[in-house]
């Protein structure tokens, strides 16, 4: 019989925990799937479930997201999916935490230029605030010649999107901010 020392238990310990917490322990040759899921299971239970797609990426993940008395109660892969399988990667498998974490900012936050307090301010007026920015900038920088050429520009203005869109919605940006004469326009799924 080997002797285990009380530093060689506490760092078996610690690695199974450690395991647990990160849900993969096949590499000691335990299967987490029954444990997991039965997790969801009570996550679930008595729960309406609807498909949907992560908010990540452009991949398109398949979730199933159940709802029980108007909240989300899981969050998980769609093994029925032909993307994913069931499968998520990290940030997709914490979408769970991105709508129901009390920290999340639910309100628009404002701070003044020089300021150094955020200050809650209503969508409608954030959203006319950043017309009027966009204008004042567009209207200081625009350009309708160089030289004899036509160019109808402004180089102080761009646009970076967000892989989640879709074709169509990237095709609506890049018609609207060409037609306000940006000329940097971006998607960050082709970065």
């Amino acid at each position: 019989m080997t002797q285990v020392t009380r530093r060689d238990f506490l760092k078996l310990t610690s690695t199974a925990a450690a395991g647990l917490a990160l849900g993969d322990l096949s590499h000691l040759g335990i299967d987490m799937g029954p444990m997991r899921r039965n997790a969801s299971r009570l996550r679930t239970q008595g729960a309406k479930t609807y498909p949907s797609v992560c908010p990540y990426c452009a991949v398109g993940c398949s979730q199933l997201i159940s709802v029980q008395d108007g909240k989300i109660t899981n969050i998980e892969g769609n093994p029925d999916s032909p993307i994913n399988g069931g499968t998520l990667c990290p940030k997709g498998a914490a979408t769970y935490q991105l709508t129901v974490n009390p920290q999340r900012v639910s309100k628009a936050l404002y701070r003044a230029p020089g300021g150094t307090q955020w200050e809650e301010k209503p969508l409608d007026w954030c959203m006319d605030r950043i017309a009027e920015k966009v204008k004042a900038v567009r209207d200081a920088t625009f350009q309708q010649k160089l030289g004899d050429k036509v160019v109808n520009r402004t180089m102080a203005l761009a646009s970076l999107g967000g892989a989640t869109l879709d074709n169509e919605e990237n095709y609506l940006m890049k018609k609207y901010f060409g037609a306000l004469g940006m000329v940097y326009i971006e998607n960050q799924a082709r970065i």
